[in-house]
């Protein structure tokens, strides 16, 4: 195809040209102790990470899906290295499935953050998509996990399922999950899908909107929020873009010029319903939508969206409330030629702006090599830097994230790799670990934890003030990026400014919260207080007061009956 041509075009002029700038990120894989690669089954997906504190030692660990291989989860031993500890930690059911994307949140709100994998299909036998169900792991709290998928309801979700996405729809403090789902029916192999095997009405598929039923169970309440659409799901990710106070979600749809466009969707909270508003809004984007960078690049306060394509991706800016988005992409510098999947806003060199960086990664088993694209932002327009600063990987690129594994206070990079199907690949394709080395700015990190809210502060926002900026963050429950999930911990690069002004927290469920006169460079906790509690309606209260009336009632009556005495 044509594409594949530009792309090999654009491999030959990376390969060949070197730059003498300083490195900002140095590949730190094999001292780190990561060996992984994801392998495909039969061809193309899958490939997601998920950042998580799984026995809360303050060192952030990660857990990345495996495929046909093995998922593992590395524990961060604190001193710049990992250990997996996948097989002693209760996880070990996985190996039965073909994994794909993976996210976490304190499902039963125990103080422990718990795992939601989704899968494609059985490892040890071929079926028919819809092929397998997707796995619930609760942390027990002692560095082990135990298996709650038959508990919570999803014992008999059979999906093609993709991308998970956790956030609280109704407010309640409880995490409800979003699931991506790509095939309702197909029996052909995965590796040979192209536009025509794509048109048939009956293999998209519906995503599952799992309500949080008081940490007990999740119940798909899909039809009942009016999310009554099929389509080929890469997941979606929730977020509040008309800053209203509630989550709303954006999807993703790949092949959608074929069938079913991306929508985004308005939480009618507190009605339990969503509006599909992505044609008023022009995000009812008809691409191959891979996944979804969110982040405030001009530090408006409203949140702009990066989507992945085949070939070019989308920069969609926010325009405000009643305005359309409009398309940035080529205006801003973004208007490269890729196959991208995840992507990431961040500010890595923590000069209060958000910086972007993009996984890409051919459709294997077709396997052109081609960059991933890390571009800084320069205020107006961004420049693609990724050979300079050394993340300029030919791997086959999936899921991203952005953590601080180091706690050294800037963000550092983990991107998951796929293993070629082809052989003579030209590089090593494996997942990689960044270390981010760059010494400019000051910084703030910021853990919620939330009382009223979720317990980790999904869904809600963060807005800090300082050196006479304001900037703002959504805490990331899942998706962004592709198949994938984000630290939790806030993070802002700061400049020159040694202290901040105020920061202010709008927590999910209308709880806003300020604190003021900070010092740089701290990781900072903020505890949730939470708003008085409404007096509910007491039926002994009612009782007591309508006795006391008639009693009132009576005496006035007996008084007015009584005789008076003459004078």
């Amino acid at each position: 195809m044509r594409y594949f041509l530009y792309s090999l075009f654009f491999c030959s002029v990376f390969f060949t040209g070197k730059s003498f700038s300083q490195t900002r990120f140095k590949d730190v894989t094999d001292s780190a102790g990561i060996k992984h690669v994801f392998k495909v089954y039969e061809g193309m997906f899958g490939g997601g990470a998920c950042v998580i504190d799984y026995n809360k030692d303050g060192f952030e660990d990660v857990y990345i899906t495996g495929g046909m291989n093995d998922d593992v989860l590395y524990k961060n031993n604190g001193n710049g290295t990992f250990t997996n500890v996948f097989e002693n930690a209760g996880l070990t059911l996985t190996k039965k499935y073909v994994t794909q994307g993976v996210t976490s949140a304190d499902v039963n709100r125990d103080g422990f953050v718990d795992l939601f994998v989704t899968t494609i299909t059985s490892r040890d036998k071929k079926q028919t998509i819809p092929r397998e169900i997707n796995l619930l792991f609760l942390n027990n709290g002692n560095g082990t996990f135990r298996d709650a998928t038959k508990e919570y309801g999803l014992d008999q979700m059979y999906s093609f399922s993709t991308s998970p996405s956790f956030g609280d729809i109704n407010a309640d403090g409880w995490p409800d999950l979003y699931v991506g789902n790509y095939f309702n029916e197909f029996t052909g192999k995965l590796s040979v899908i192209n536009d025509a095997t794509v048109v048939q009405a009956n293999q998209i598929a519906k995503g599952y909107l799992l309500l949080n039923e008081g940490g007990k169970k999740f119940k798909d309440v899909s039809d009942d929020y009016g999310l009554d659409f099929r389509g080929f799901g890469f997941g979606g990710v929730f977020t509040d873009f008309d800053n209203d106070g509630d989550q709303d979600l954006f999807i993703n749809h790949d092949f959608g010029y074929k069938r079913t466009p991306d929508m985004l969707l308005e939480n009618k909270y507190p009605s339990e319903k969503f509006t599909d508003v992505a044609k008023e809004k022009g995000m009812d984007l008809k691409i191959n939508s891979m996944g979804t960078a969110v982040g405030d690049y001009n530090n408006d306060g409203l949140m702009d969206y990066y989507m992945t394509n085949i070939k070019f991706n989308y920069f969609m800016v926010n325009q405000g409330p009643g305005k359309p988005f409009v398309d940035k992409a080529t205006e801003l510098g973004l208007g490269f030629f890729a196959i991208s999947w995840g992507a990431n806003f961040a500010d890595f060199d923590q000069d209060g702006d958000v910086d972007l960086f993009v996984s890409n990664g051919d459709l294997n088993p077709n396997c052109v090599p081609m960059a991933n694209f890390y571009y800084e932002n320069l205020g107006n327009k961004f420049q693609d830097n990724a050979s300079a600063y050394g993340l300029a990987d030919y791997g086959i690129g999936r899921g991203s994230v952005v953590f601080d594994y180091d706690n050294d206070g800037d963000l550092d990079l983990l991107v998951v790799n796929q293993e070629p199907v082809l052989p003579n690949y030209p590089v090593p394709s494996t997942t990689k670990l960044y270390r981010n080395d760059s010494t400019k700015g000051n910084w703030i990190k910021i853990a919620l934890k939330g009382i009223q809210a979720e317990s980790h502060g999904i869904g809600s926002k963060i807005e800090v003030e300082a050196g006479g900026k304001k900037m703002i963050r959504e805490i990331d429950g899942g998706a962004s990026s592709h198949l994938s999930q984000s630290s939790v911990i806030a993070h802002f690069g700061l400049g020159n400014s040694q202290k901040i002004d105020s920061i202010t927290v709008y927590w999910t469920g209308g709880n806003k919260q300020t604190i003021t006169n900070i010092k740089a460079n701290q990781l900072l906790t903020i505890t949730e207080i939470p708003a008085p509690k409404k007096p509910g309606f007491n039926y002994v209260n009612l009782f007591i007061a309508l006795g006391l009336a008639v009693v009132l009632i009576l005496f006035r009556r007996s008084m007015k009956k009584r005789p008076t005495a003459n004078t």
